[in-house]
């Protein structure tokens, strides 16, 4: 396997394990990286590469990213490399890397060098950069996205098959979208921002960009959880590791306009990720944005715009040339702003919020194009601002509601497109690892070809290594009138469980109709060692934990929640039953189940 073959987490693990060396594979992807490409302001040096690997820890399951190549936005502090924010007149040169590189490093994470991007994260074109304009990697003459344009750019074309990005108001999931990749944004508050340089560091979140969902998750499972004594402004409980549960299908809100580029063909490839997810068993419902573009606007035209200029005030005053022009007069909008039209804004940004908690009752999770459009760098370059504006639609939101979100690939360029389209699930915050969840399936149910056109996905690409925090979870099995379709069953549809498994009980229990219950219910018992034994049918489900507590004050004697074996020998909780109540019940065990037992009936 040659170097420029290795494009995923799983490509690297294979190559390491059949005997390759750090040192080489690692040189060679240096040697392949151009000093003219406008995606890096600094590529690792022979010695920076050195240090790194000596540092490198014992491989290892606990090093999951072994010699893994990594890519850090030039926002991101990487101790011995300078950071800049696109900026050469505000560059240091920090002692320290910031939390989450350090914790990919401890991963065996190596750091190939640092990606170009709008100035001070402010933009979503990729344009707005002394570094030079990152291109779309599928046609040069569209924008890549930014601001986390040199991440996108080298993850989309191979160089690397994990980088970090920042995202604030959409820049860690636009570039996912225009090059075909899997964009995650976590929860705000959920992940280390110390050695992050903020644009609006009340909404910012470090975001990973990848070719797959699972190494997407992998990364971000690896640098998950603020520090400690690290100021948070958002903090959200972990959800369930699924989107849904009280209902009987998965909601997704759609937009009624989307707004989708009619020139691009983007219309079209909506309506196809709407019919890819109706497949994968989700029901469509349309809404109203309206609340939602209202949060929007306070980003650029309300007081966070003088948060952005809070990090860079004093830089601004004494050099405004060293600047973007564009961004310099974003920026300065922070001027316009004070302390009462700060407050103004938390209050409106609060009645929003309160007036969109009712959303989460109608739908589980938003299905939305990750941008309705995209600009040529040429029409950036003659409408800036309003090109930009543009893109923000369905990301401008997001953050400042403390909401969580995942951007996956879902066309290729066509004949009627030059560019790939992307769409996004948004979900509440802590609801990480249930957008994973989703990713997956979708991304098993969709086209196989990774990044911009590198190659077919294949089986190991996709092996799942780690997933995000989520919400402890019980695996239980039930026996009667829990199974689905039957009188009880509500109860886990109430408390958000989902199948895992039909299956059956080791062969070492008997089934009892129980007299007199309402509705009628059957009991099961554990036979003694030695005496035969049936296996009985049972349906096991995921059930958060905390609602195992309600689910018990339900059941009435003489049942209850123990210990049951299953078929292939895992131990689960489930329905059993006192013995004293079975004196006298009738053995139903020969009908293998509950159900079939009601059917002869």
């Amino acid at each position: 396997m040659t170097q420029e073959s290795l494009h995923t987490v799983a490509d690297w693990q294979a190559a390491y394990a059949a005997g390759a060396s750090p040192y080489t594979l690692l040189t060679a992807l240096l040697d392949r990286l151009d000093p003219a490409d406008p995606a890096w302001i600094h590529r690792c040096t022979p010695e920076q590469l050195i240090a790194q690997l000596a540092a490198l820890p014992p491989r290892s399951p606990l090093a999951p990213l072994w010699g893994v190549p990594l890519a850090v936005k030039d926002n991101i502090d990487v101790a011995g490399m300078p950071t800049t924010a696109a900026c050469p007149a505000f560059a240091n040169m920090p002692d320290h890397s910031a939390t989450c590189v350090q914790r990919l490093q401890a991963a065996g994470a190596i750091v190939v060098g640092k990606t170009n991007l709008d100035q001070f994260a402010t933009g979503l074109v990729g344009t707005r950069s002394p570094y030079g304009e990152v291109p779309n990697t599928f046609e040069p003459s569209y924008v890549s996205g930014g601001s986390s344009s040199g991440s996108a750019s080298v993850v989309a074309r191979g160089l690397v098959p994990l980088a970090l990005g920042t995202d604030t108001a959409g820049s860690g999931r636009v570039p996912a979208g225009f090059n075909h990749l899997v964009g995650l944004k976590p929860t705000p508050g959920s992940v280390p921002m110390r050695g992050v340089l903020p644009a609006c560091r009340t909404l910012d979140v470090v975001s990973v960009f990848a070719l797959t969902v699972a190494d997407a998750a992998l990364a971000f499972s690896l640098f998950e959880g603020a520090e400690a004594d690290e100021p948070r402004f958002h903090v959200a409980a972990p959800r369930p590791p699924w989107l849904g549960g009280t209902r009987a299908a998965l909601r997704l809100g759609v937009p009624l306009a989307p707004g989708c580029d009619e020139a691009l063909g983007w219309p079209t490839a909506f309506g196809a990720a709407q019919a890819r997810v109706h497949e994968l068993g989700a029901e469509l419902v349309p809404l109203d944005f309206e609340l939602l573009f209202e949060v929007a606007k306070l980003l650029y035209e309300g007081p966070w715009v003088a948060e952005r200029l809070s990090v860079v005030d004093t830089l601004l005053a004494a050099d405004p040339e060293a600047f973007d022009r564009t961004v310099a007069k974003v920026i300065a909008r922070g001027h316009g702003q004070d302390a009462v039209a700060a407050f103004r804004g938390r209050y409106e940004l609060e009645t929003l919020r309160a007036e969109l908690q009712s959303l989460w009752q109608q739908v589980d999770a938003l299905l939305v194009p990750t941008a309705p459009t995209c600009p040529t760098r040429a029409a950036v370059a003659a409408e800036p601002v309003l090109r930009n504006s543009e893109l923000g639609r369905y990301t401008n939101f997001v953050n400042l509601l403390g909401w969580s979100a995942l951007a996956l690939p879902c066309q290729l360029p066509d004949d009627k497109s030059p560019l790939p389209f992307g769409i996004t699930l948004i979900a509440p915050g802590g609801a990480d690892a249930a957008l994973v969840d989703f990713g997956l399936r979708w991304e098993a149910a969709g086209p196989a070809l990774l990044g911009a056109r590198l190659r077919s996905a294949n089986p190991s690409d996709r092996r799942v290594q780690a997933l995000p925090r989520a919400e402890p979870t019980l695996l239980l099995a039930v026996v009667g009138a829990h199974l689905q379709g039957l009188p009880l069953h509500g109860q886990l549809k109430e408390r958000a469980a989902r199948l895992q498994a039909r299956t059956q009980t080791a062969p070492r229990y008997r089934l009892h109709a129980l007299p007199g219950t309402v509705p009628p219910k059957p009991g099961l018992a554990r036979v003694p060692e030695g005496e035969a034994g049936h296996a009985i049918e049972v349906e096991v489900y995921e059930l958060p934990m905390a609602s195992v507590g309600s689910l018990l004050a339900l059941i009435p004697p003489p049942l209850g929640l123990g210990n049951l074996e299953l078929a292939d020998g895992r131990w689960v909780k489930g329905f059993i039953c006192e013995g004293a109540a079975l004196l006298g019940a009738p053995d139903i065990s020969n009908h293998g189940g509950w159900r079939a037992f009601l059917a002869a009936s």
